[in-house]
């Protein structure tokens, strides 16, 4: 028996969202470029993820003939942080049972992304008997290990992930540094742990010569641009880029003549928290003149950002992969990248980009004045990215996600047909 059908949980944002909004990062990217990949292989795949805006259409097909991705309502219609989504988890479930028993389908498995996710697959497999795989994306106790977070995670997450790993029939972790948190910190059986990284969209991420990427953004062809891509939040450390910027300002200005740093994500027209205390830094450093907030990006976009820029800065205080620096490299373009998590991993020092310590100002001016000022090296470091993210093209990884898919299947009792007699209409409370 092979797969046929997959439904895909991301319950808490949306794969449609683009990058850089609010909760919307890596996982989306992962979520929306493995379905239509999968899609395009010939698997139906239905993605149930929150309604987040009152206007969202109840099914969207906009991602192939195969994918649909299928608005669930779950609390109020509107963006809200993943802990607020927790109490209106059953909601959710209950809205994926009945969108079933409107349209009966036959799933072989459910890939649950994120712990909330975690939980509806759960309820879901109570119900139906049918194999889940798990990817986290993100770890609480790791998060809860991070300094810069200031207030731990809550204790429900990190006992809901406790209960998922057990739950689940397979976990999938991006690098050998999550499949050892997930053995250290979760006690996870290491039976169950496949390490498969995320893949990037070779098709669209690949090399742009920089004048033609520039001019569709109308970005200066002489300019130096120095790139961040993602959320607006603490453990990104956009801070470390500018007191970066601040360095190099007072000790070699001369550098940054015809410098321009990008910040793509946030909404600078409405900033959060984060966002204004970064607008404050910027003008308290005096760098208004070189420092640009683009606000949040079409993925489409992305590629030309990539291209245009001189080197993406990854400066994170945590990441479980980096899909930013993948995408980055693929284009053809060096990182600059903490070493941490994903990061380091990904990035290989002194031959795609470089890895510094984190919250290293110092380390990582340096390396940006490296690449501001030898062109050589620059280019160099661009050719060996290109080639490196080549390995992580979406087909290849989606194709061993399918043989785990297809070994877990056989195992598992058969897929039941989906419909109002297989659903008891008995769901656990949230505990």
């Amino acid at each position: 028996m092979t797969v046929r059908r997959i439904m895909m949980l991301s319950v808490h944002t949306s794969p449609l969202a683009p990058l850089g909004g609010k909760k919307t990062g890596g996982m989306n990217v992962y979520v929306r470029e493995l379905a239509e990949t999968l899609g395009a292989q010939g698997i139906e795949v239905d993605i149930y993820t929150r309604k987040s805006a009152p206007d969202q259409p109840e099914v969207d097909v906009s991602l192939g003939d195969r994918v649909r991705v299928i608005h669930v309502p779950c609390g109020p219609a509107q963006v809200l942080d993943p802990d607020a989504v927790y109490p209106y988890l059953s909601q959710f479930t209950a809205g994926v049972f009945a969108f079933i028993t409107k349209d009966p389908v036959q799933y072989d498995m459910i890939y649950s992304h994120y712990w909330l996710s975690g939980w509806v697959a759960y309820k879901l497999k109570e119900v139906w008997n049918i194999p889940i795989v798990q990817m986290f994306h993100t770890l609480g106790h790791m998060k809860n290990r991070i300094s810069a977070i200031k207030t731990a995670l809550p204790d429900v997450r990190i006992n809901t992930e406790r209960q998922i790993v057990d739950w689940a029939d397979v976990i999938i972790a991006a690098t050998p540094a999550e499949y050892n948190q997930l053995l250290w910190l979760y006690h996870a059986d290491r039976r169950k742990i496949a390490i498969v990284p995320p893949g990037v969209k070779s098709e669209l991420f690949k090399p742009i010569p920089q004048q033609i990427a520039r001019q569709k953004l109308g970005f200066d062809d002489e300019c130096h641009l120095l790139l961040f891509v993602g959320r607006i939040e603490p453990l990104k450390a956009v801070d470390t880029i500018l007191e970066a910027l601040a360095i190099i300002q007072q000790t070699q200005p001369q550098a940054l003549k015809n410098t321009c740093f990008a910040v793509v994500g946030g909404n600078p027209q409405d900033p959060d928290a984060e966002l204004a205390r970064l607008l404050k830094m910027v003008k308290a450093l005096g760098l208004d003149e070189m420092v640009r907030f683009m606000g949040a990006k079409s993925h489409d976009l992305l590629p030309y950002y990539y291209a245009s820029a001189t080197a993406v800065i990854m400066p994170s205080d945590y990441e479980s992969f980096g899909m930013v620096a993948l995408e980055a490299m693929a284009s053809g373009t060096p990182v600059i990248a903490t070493e941490v998590g994903g990061l380091a991993f990904l990035v290989r020092d002194g031959e795609t980009g470089y890895l510094v310590p984190v919250r290293d100002p110092q380390a990582l001016a340096g390396r940006i004045l490296t690449l501001l000022t030898d062109a050589q090296t620059r280019q160099k470091l661009g050719e060996n990215a290109a080639h490196l993210a080549r390995e992580y093209d979406w087909k290849q990884v989606a194709n061993q996600l399918l043989r785990l898919f297809n070994d877990q299947i056989r195992h598992n009792t058969p897929s039941v047909v989906i419909n109002r007699h297989t659903h008891s209409g008995y769901l656990p409370p949230l505990h």
